[in-house]
């Protein structure tokens, strides 16, 4: 078992370094449209557009790259991305990678239902864990392409969390894990785990 997952986690870490080409300097230069919504650091300051800050670069690029394809429907971001290149693209990703996230703050009345729901799931639902692909502090895993949460903005997750249960977002692969996990979720779960990864530190 053990070999198994070293030669699991070798594997990923190869092709991962083979993936990142991206340059943070030059896609400094290539961010000016971004920053409108993102913000220069990726911080964005407005609910409805995500923090990119941090976000890990083989996550940002990928979700450019579905963008830019259709594979995910972005309208605010519609033709935005049509006109750069795949270099483009993976600059930008390092650029807003390098960059430092912040938090935000928890509703504390919502605090020990989020913190339950992150921690532990939904397990007689059989929802796992937010913990085992997002970290115990969000940090996400860029590696395996899963997102940094933490300190995202509530509204922007519970959107994301909505429209992967309503089936509005599908990029999350063939064995769909994220519409599988919230599907599970309730109205007021997710108003609660939303607001609980917006504090999370």
């Amino acid at each position: 078992m053990n070999k198994l997952l070293v030669s699991l986690l070798l594997t990923l870490g190869i092709s991962g370094l083979a993936h990142a080409a991206g340059d943070a300097a030059a896609g400094q230069g290539k961010i000016a449209m971004c920053s409108a919504c993102h913000n220069p650091d990726g911080n964005s300051m407005l609910p409805n557009f995500p923090k990119l800050a941090g976000q890990g670069e083989r996550y940002l690029l990928k979700q450019m790259q579905d963008i830019k394809s259709g594979a995910r429907t972005v309208v605010e971001m519609t033709g935005m991305l049509d006109a750069m290149s795949d270099q483009d693209l993976a600059d930008i990703a390092a650029w807003y990678n390098s960059q430092k996230g912040t938090i935000g703050a928890a509703d504390p009345a919502l605090v020990k239902r989020g913190e339950e729901l992150y921690q532990g799931g939904k397990l007689t639902d059989g929802m796992p864990a937010c913990t085992g692909c997002h970290s115990p502090n969000g940090a996400g895993i860029d590696l395996a392409i899963y997102p940094k949460l933490n300190g995202q903005h509530a509204g922007y997750i519970a959107k994301q969390l909505t429209d992967f249960r309503e089936g509005d977002r599908t990029n999350d692969g063939e064995a769909m894990i994220m519409r599988s996990i919230a599907a599970k979720l309730s109205n007021k779960d997710i108003q609660a785990l939303s607001s609980y990864i917006q504090g999370l530190n």
